[in-house]
């Protein structure tokens, strides 16, 4: 059933598909319109969700006419949900709150060379980092790096990431230890970041941001980076939460965010120092959103619109969001699965996992084709499984056990 619009709320596109944003939405009181690729245009019209069709390949001398549209359409404001919307969502609302900065602070969010510049600019604490053309300039940062580090010859090398300018997070992120793993990446991966090795505990963060100010900030453990994640955190790394909401607060100043939903991710060192990694400005990855929903019971969709929505008032922000951690029901988190055999031919649930009592669901499907594919880089998984329950550590131990466990066999 949906919730009746509310005329004097504000009116916001959603740029990207997504149908937990879209059940979200019609449970809400904002009007919306979602502007995705033509191929969801068929599945909208049958579920009456209003719709314009939009192709998000580069922005080209037609950007503007989307921009237009939504504008003699009454839109306020645009939200992304993909990294690949990012841009065009800055575009449009440079046009729609007639603020050209706003896509310059966009184009910050997508371009991670820029994004590290703009936040050393800003005092924030980031490891060492260049843009590589090509494979010689690979091997001379590898180089550079070790021998800033005092290596000796026999040592082994500290290693080093490359990451794609503008892909989200995992997509295109190589670890590099010797010259040899250089000539595997190929040509087509060029340009890229190439960073140094930060020891420390790696997380990342949740903000949703109304008028400059942190509404909510929740803190995502990390168990093995590209494989689980789990809301809200432990207590040890809930202990950083002062520091981490100051860095937030300065992370905020220096890209000069007034409102919406960022995704930073963070490295904090044994002695307390905290290192900035990235900034997205768009949901996170592995249904981070959905394990909030079901360790708080608010929805981070409809979070993240009233913090986009001009017309927001401060009584209905903070009414929307619980209190962090003490308002959690309990511990949420997912795993997603890789298959660890070459060939495999069936899905089988472990049973040890099926019959844990923190198991929920799964979103597997059987193996479309036998011989497994190679990683390249951190690779896709297969899909997740759903774990939930009251004990932090417990629900940490079981995520890392998973990976020892083969769900295609």
């Amino acid at each position: 059933m949906s919730t009746e619009k509310d005329p004097s709320k504000g009116y916001v596109a959603i740029l990207g598909w997504s149908i937990n944003c879209i059940d979200a939405l019609d449970r809400f009181d904002r009007r919306y319109v979602i502007v995705a690729p033509e191929w969801a245009e068929e599945y909208a019209r049958e579920h009456d969700i209003p719709f314009i069709p939009w192709d998000f390949e580069r922005l080209n001398d037609r950007s503007m006419e989307i921009a237009e549209r939504l504008r003699d359409e009454g839109v306020d404001v645009a939200i992304p949900l993909f990294e690949e919307t990012v841009e065009w969502a800055g575009a449009i609302n440079a046009v729609l709150m007639g603020d050209p900065r706003l896509h310059g602070q966009a184009v910050l969010f997508r371009d991670k060379a820029l994004m590290k510049r703009r936040a050393q600019l800003g005092g924030i604490r980031v490891g060492i980092f260049e843009e590589a053309h090509d494979k010689d300039d690979v091997i001379r940062f590898l180089k550079r790096v070790n021998q800033t580090l005092l290596k000796l010859d026999g040592d082994p090398n500290d290693p080093i990431h490359l990451k794609a300018f503008d892909k989200a997070g995992c997509l295109g992120h190589r670890v590099i230890r010797t010259p040899d793993e250089v000539d595997l990446i190929p040509e087509e991966e060029f340009p890229v970041l190439m960073e140094s090795h930060l020891d420390g505990w790696e997380f990342a963060v949740e903000a949703w941001i109304h008028d400059g100010k942190i509404r909510f900030l929740n803190i995502s453990e990390y168990v093995t980076l590209g494989y689980s994640v789990f809301v809200p955190a432990t207590p040890e790394l809930e202990s950083w939460r002062e520091l981490i909401t100051r860095e937030i607060e300065k992370l905020i100043k220096t890209f000069d965010i007034r409102f919406g939903f960022i995704h930073p991710e963070y490295f904090v060192t044994s002695d307390g120092t905290m290192y900035f990694g990235e900034v997205a400005y768009r949901p996170p990855g592995f249904k981070v959103f959905e394990l909030l929903e079901r360790a708080y019971g608010f929805n981070a969709y409809q979070g993240m619109v009233l913090a986009f929505d001009p017309k927001t008032t401060e009584e209905e922000i903070t009414a929307f969001f619980p209190r962090e951690v003490v308002g959690a029901k309990g511990y949420a988190g997912c795993f997603g699965v890789y298959p660890r055999r070459r060939v495999v031919s069936r899905l089988e649930i472990p049973e040890e996992t099926e019959q844990h009592e923190y198991f929920e669901y799964h979103e597997l499907t059987p193996p479309q084709e036998e011989v497994v594919t190679k990683r390249t880089a951190f690779g896709t998984h297969w899909g997740l499984v759903y774990f939930f329950g009251d004990n932090p550590h417990r629900l940490r131990d079981l995520l890392k056990h998973q990976e020892e466990l083969d769900y295609y066999v």
